[in-house]
């Protein structure tokens, strides 16, 4: 596992994942040009040492591909991660004292879970308070799109406390920068942030604390990226990842722990009350983003390590890098999900989909109208709430193929029958319905259909070739001149 940022740019350096550009490059739209044609043809991490008006390097495109992520996970394939996951939710503590023990080894790897305070920590080397000097003007912070409201903070590892609980969340919230203390902070309705900043109603303490994180270790990155429920610490997850604690240090001045090996630290609050307009910014749906009110982000203290690397990333029309950090978190929550949904055998959330547009799932069909019956179970369950179109197919359809995903679909649904439609929560960013926050979802039953739901004559077979002439003609493929 790579401890922090620097070893994981040598270690894609060594695979030959990294390019780095020493030309002079401009944070305003130029970097994001360079990096929209080099991440849509899966090339390399991007590692720019002279970046116009700062002396930090900017690092990008560091999971924008499946090997990458690979790399940065520390696994051969995200399978080993799903694995685990998989071998953990199975688990079942036996009665008996002697089980107990021989079960105790597994179980000791929870104790790597809980983030390890530290006394003192690289990204405190350089501590700047108001008035010492620059702080976000020291940024190579990037305007990403033509039309943004000016320049962001992209991939910010947000962290903020529950003032009820005292639980922690890290977000990414992007931070549309007003001037060098003060920022945005993009944290939409249906986030565990903005549910932090809600509860601050009605309390004394008017202010809520945040540390925003650039750059860290990678696991830790994609952790924050992960779409856990409501009160799930991402660190802790992390250190599942890692198999080993990720180490925290106290920030200066406000009361929340941060990654000791992170990059750069932003220390501040949000203030009750205190918003501002923020965006329009480009978004990952491949469409702008209006400009609307946030909280106000104010910088109280900045700490960096002597020879920090800024860590920013830029969304857009698909593929950018984020599609394989979900695809990533597609593949190792896929357990989970069938865990609470035994019947699923597949999940498929298609990068042209943004991930909250299309969902395709695979189901075991055991009784008539299961279909229907997953699609509501999908809504209502967290951020799956969003999924605009749900399309479930039987479990011999291979649904990360689009190709068959469309012919059993066209071919299997009988409009009237098949398509169900509900109203409810909507992503912030669909733009498509009426009004924010609310709209419709729709369903598509693509399953074969069985007597019990009606169905009043046979279902056909699938054509197949049988396996005997599949191998016959495999052996005899060079005699036929191919």
């Amino acid at each position: 596992m790579h401890k922090n940022l620097s070893q994981f740019l040598q270690a894609l350096k060594e695979h030959h994942e990294l390019h780095e550009v020493d030309a002079l490059v401009d944070p305003c739209l130029e970097i994001t040009e360079i990096y929209d044609r080099v991440v849509k043809q899966e090339g390399p991490a991007l590692l720019f040492r002279n970046v116009l008006g700062s002396k930090i390097p900017l690092a990008i495109n560091l999971f924008g591909s499946s090997a990458r992520l690979q790399l940065a996970l520390g696994v051969v394939s995200i399978e080993d991660i799903s694995r685990r996951i998989e071998e953990f939710t199975q688990l079942n503590v036996p009665s008996g004292w002697w089980a107990k023990l021989q079960i105790l080894p597994k179980l000791g790897v929870l104790d790597s879970l809980a983030p390890k305070r530290v006394r003192s920590a690289p990204c405190q080397e350089v501590v700047i308070r108001p008035g010492e000097g620059p702080m976000l003007g020291k940024l190579p912070v990037l305007q990403c799109w033509p039309k943004d409201g000016g320049k962001f903070i992209t991939f910010p590892l947000v962290i903020t406390r529950d003032p009820e609980t005292g639980k922690r969340n890290v977000g990414l919230y992007r931070m549309h920068v007003y001037d060098d203390q003060t920022t945005g902070m993009h944290w939409q309705i249906h986030k565990d942030g903005a549910e932090h900043f809600r509860r601050l109603k009605g309390r004394s303490k008017k202010k809520l604390e945040v540390a925003a994180v650039i750059g860290a270790d990678p696991v830790t990155m994609f952790s924050a990226a992960c779409p856990f429920p409501f009160g799930v610490d991402e660190l802790m997850f992390a250190g599942f990842i890692r198999k080993a604690a990720v180490e925290v240090v106290r920030c200066k001045t406000i009361d929340l722990e941060v990654p000791a090996q992170s990059e750069i630290v932003l220390e501040g609050y949000v203030e009750e009350g205190d918003l501002r307009m923020e965006g329009p910014f480009g978004d990952h749906t491949g469409f702008y983003s209006r400009a609307k009110e946030f909280p106000v982000f104010h910088i109280t203290c900045m700490t960096h390590r002597r020879d920090p690397i800024y860590v920013t990333t830029v969304v857009g029309r698909p593929p950018m890098e984020d599609n394989y950090l979900g695809k990533a978190i597609e593949r190792i929550f896929l357990p989970l999900i069938k865990r609470q949904f035994p019947e699923i055998m597949d999940i498929h959330f298609p990068w042209e989909g943004c991930f909250h547009n299309l969902v395709i799932v695979s189901i075991r069909k055991s009784y008539p109208e299961q279909a229907k019956k997953v699609m509501h179970a999908l809504w209502g369950s967290g951020q799956m709430m969003f999924s605009k179109c749900i399309v479930v197919l039987d479990e011999d359809a291979s649904i990360q193929d689009l190709r068959e995903v469309a012919w059993r679909t066209l071919n299997n649904v009988d409009p009237k029958r098949d398509i169900v439609f509900a109203d409810g929560p909507i992503d912030e960013l669909d733009h498509a319905a009426n009004q924010d926050f609310f709209g419709s979802k729709m369903g598509i039953d693509a399953t074969r259909k069985t007597e019990a739901e009606g169905m009043r004559r046979p279902w056909p077979e699938d054509i197949v070739m049988s396996e005997e002439i599949k191998k016959k003609v495999s052996e005899r493929w060079s005699e036929y001149g191919f």
